[in-house]
C-alpha cells in the first residue's frame, strides 16, 4: 500500500516531533502494510506556518529517509505537502514554493473546514486550468459537502480527486464526518484513502485496518484501488 498523505516529516508542523517519532511512525505504517509514504506537511497555513519548500525541508526530508533506510524498514519517502488553500497558494505552486506530490500533476490541497463551496469550486479551476488535478483532503470533513453533497459531485465532474481519511469512517472526527466519508466511498467516489497520520500515538499510518474495512464492506478490490493502485499511479504521475 501507499500513503498518500502522512504528517511524517518531524519537527515541522502538527505531526511527528522528533526524528525518533518519524521512525517510530514508519515502523508502524510498515507493520500495516505500507511500502511508500508521500510526507504531507501542512504548508501555507498561515503566515507564520509556510513550511515552503526550502533547503531546510529537502534535508529533512533526505535526512529521515536515510534513517529509515539505515533501519532497513522497507519504506520508500516522496516529497509532498499538504497545501492550505487560502490567498494566493496557486502562484506559489506555480513558482515551485509549493510542491505537488513527488512532482506530479497532482497537488494534496486542504480548505477551512467551513469553507464556502463556491470559493472551492472557482479555485479547482484554477489549478486544472493551470495544468494540475487536484487532490481534495478529507473533504467529509468540511461543513459545504455535509450540507450538499452536489458540491462534491461537482469538484468531481471537472476533474478533481478525492481522498478520504481512514480515522473518518473509524469515527475518530465525528458522526457526520463517519457518516459522509461512508457516502462517498458507498458511492464509489473516493479516489484514494490515507491515514492523515500525525504521531505513533493517535492517529497512526497503520493502513490495514482500512484495508479490511473496506475489502469487508465493499470489496477487495476497491480496497487495493483506493490504497495500492490509486496513490502508486499520482507518486508516478500516471492517469487516475
Amino acid at each position: 500500500m501507499y500513503d498518500l498523505h502522512c504528517h511524517i516529516l518531524y519537527g515541522v508542523d502538527d505531526g511527528a516531533d522528533t526524528v525518533s517519532e518519524a521512525l517510530e511512525m514508519a515502523e508502524i505504517a510498515r507493520d500495516g502494510g505500507t511500502k511508500g509514504i508521500v510526507v504531507t506537511p501542512h504548508s501555507y497555513a498561515t503566515p507564520t506556518e509556510l513550511n515552503f519548500w526550502d533547503a531546510d525541508m529537502k534535508n529533512r526530508f533526505l535526512n529521515l529517509q536515510k534513517e529509515v533506510d539505515e533501519r532497513h524498514l522497507g519504506i520508500k519517502l516522496f516529497p509532498g505537502q499538504e497545501i492550505f488553500g487560502r490567498g494566493e497558494f496557486v502562484e506559489h505552486l506555480l513558482s515551485g514554493e509549493l510542491i505537488t506530490i513527488n512532482g506530479s500533476r497532482y497537488p494534496l490541497i486542504e480548505f477551512p473546514f467551513t469553507v464556502r463551496s463556491k470559493y472551492v469550486l472557482e479555485k479547482m479551476q484554477q489549478l486544472i486550468a493551470e495544468g494540475f488535478t487536484p487532490v481534495i483532503a478529507h473533504p467529509e470533513r468540511y461543513t459545504f459537502v455535509s450540507e450538499s453533497f452536489d458540491s462534491l459531485t461537482e469538484l468531481k465532474k471537472i476533474g478533481c480527486l478525492v481522498q478520504v481519511n481512514m480515522g473518518s469512517f473509524k469515527g475518530v472526527f465525528g458522526h457526520t464526518a463517519k457518516i459522509i466519508s461512508e457516502k462517498i466511498l458507498g458511492m464509489r467516489m473516493a479516489d484514494v484513502v490515507a491515514s492523515d497520520a500525525h504521531s505513533p500515538f493517535m492517529r497512526t499510518p497503520f493502513l490495514a485496518d482500512a484495508h479490511e474495512h473496506i475489502s469487508e464492506k465493499y470489496s477487495t478490490d476497491y480496497a487495493e484501488r483506493l490504497l495500492s493502485r490509486n496513490p502508486k499511479a499520482i507518486i508516478q504521475n500516471k492517469k487516475i
